[in-house]
């Protein structure tokens, strides 16, 4: 087992039909204004920008993040990143009665030093912050919804 790759799901049921909660994640500039653990998008591009992001556990994480896909019918996006990070990261948006149910997918690599040194006894550390960045971010994004 490579202790420094990791794959994350989460599913969060949204008060938003797909269009609106699709509207409010492909502008990940925004991002900042709801999930408080994305510290800075920075846009390079249209396509790229340079994501800071720091939960619970006292580091910060940064990765340039790549269009990969963009597709408003299926209701997917997908980025490449590179970084801190290494590997992809795909919402799959779908209709759940008047809301939405958006599914996050996530594989990468630990890159950064202090994660790589820490891999083994960090492990559960990790990927507890993923969980509770993952929550906020929930939370976040529906309250954004109910106010837009």
């Amino acid at each position: 087992m490579d202790w420094c790759r990791y794959r994350f799901r989460s599913l969060w049921t949204l008060p938003a039909p797909v269009g609106a909660v699709y509207t409010a994640l492909e502008r990940a500039e925004d991002y900042p204004l709801w999930w408080p653990q994305v510290r800075r998008v920075d846009r390079v591009d249209d396509t790229t920008g340079i994501i800071r992001i720091r939960s619970f556990v006292p580091y910060d994480l940064v990765f340039t993040a790549k269009e990969v896909r963009r597709d408003p019918v299926a209701g997917v996006l997908e980025i490449g990143m590179t970084g801190d990070l290494d590997g992809w990261a795909r919402w799959t948006l779908t209709a759940d009665g008047t809301g939405t149910r958006a599914r996050y997918d996530q594989e990468v690599e630990a890159r950064k030093p202090l994660m790589r040194r820490l891999a083994v006894p960090g492990r559960p550390v990790f990927r507890a912050n993923h969980a509770l960045m993952m929550r906020a971010g929930r939370r976040g994004l529906g309250a954004y919804l109910e106010a837009v």
